[in-house]
């Protein structure tokens, strides 16, 4: 699940070049690359750019190469070309999501044209919010809704999706939602924790010390928060409405039963270029799908 490169190794203590009031690039760079970094070079313009005095750009060198993720330490993420908000104890977005969100995007789009209005979104276990925020910025007029159960990252999605023109609630799944989403969702969003739990030891360091567990533990197979997802979200979606979900390759066979057994009409969609996979399943739009909307 983790997009990390490599782990580093334990870190050396700063030099005292980077203990001085200003540490130069090179020592930046040396710093970074000794305590493991690959990409010490960009991660270095990256700390040089953000850090507001060489006092905090020397404390940031150090946090990173303490193994803090880089996002973490510059408060930040990229995604789908936003700067997304994120902090300490929040889930990283992965840049394998921008294939979910681009699936999103498109249904997004046909939803609004098929209604003739605003599209109707949830971002469920939405973390920072990047996915709900990115998905606002490349739909016109959708009318934005996330949750996440953690309160670090509720408060961070409260800044990327707020400002996107959302909504943010805390608690678990469907549970804190207004009771007016009922039967109105056209795209629900909910990028589930997916790793199985014996497995989320061989995450890298950056993903088990400083993300919550909650984010990544999808249970014994995976597919826990999932399978409780998808039995609700029927109920939620509108008539023609998606539900999609992010799962490894060899876990969308299970999703795509559950999807089945919980009356959607499941697909797969695969990007081999970030070895994403993402399990769509849409709410029937017939005579008696309707008389819920």
């Amino acid at each position: 699940m983790s997009s990390y490169p490599s782990s580093p190794p334990s870190p050396p203590l700063a030099s005292p070049s980077l203990r001085s009031a200003g540490p130069s690039r090179s020592a930046v760079i040396t710093a970074l690359r000794t305590a493991g970094c690959v990409f010490a070079e960009d991660e270095a313009e990256l700390l040089i750019s953000t850090a507001a005095t060489p006092a905090d750009l020397a404390a940031m060198v150090a946090r990173r190469a303490a193994g803090q993720p880089l996002e973490h330490v510059l408060g930040w993420a990229e995604f789908a070309g936003l700067r997304v908000s994120v902090g300490p104890g929040v889930f990283v977005p992965r840049r394998r999501t921008e294939f979910l969100l681009g699936q999103a995007v498109d249904l997004g789009r046909r939803a609004a044209g098929r209604t003739g209005g605003g599209t109707v979104a949830v971002d469920l276990c939405c973390g920072s919010g990047a996915v709900g925020a990115a998905l606002a910025a490349a739909v016109d007029g959708v009318e934005l809704y996330a949750a996440d159960i953690e309160p670090a990252a509720v408060r961070c999605a409260r800044r990327n999706v707020t400002a996107a023109g959302g909504e943010v609630y805390e608690g678990d799944l469907f549970a804190p939602l207004p009771a007016r989403l009922r039967g109105r969702i056209d795209v629900l969003v909910a990028n589930v924790p997916y790793v199985p739990t014996e497995e989320v030891g061989l995450l890298p360091p950056e993903a088990r010390e400083y993300e919550p567990l909650v984010a990544l533990d999808g249970g014994a197979d995976g597919l826990d928060v999932l399978r409780r997802v998808t039995a609700v979200a029927p109920e939620w979606l509108a008539p023609g409405g998606h539900l999609l979900v992010e799962t490894s390759e060899l876990q969308a066979p299970q999703a795509v039963e559950t999807f089945a057994r919980n009356g959607l009409t499941p697909r797969v969609a695969t990007c081999d270029e970030l070895y994403a996979t993402v399990v769509i399943g849409t709410r029937p739009d017939g005579p008696e799908a309707a008389k819920t909307r």
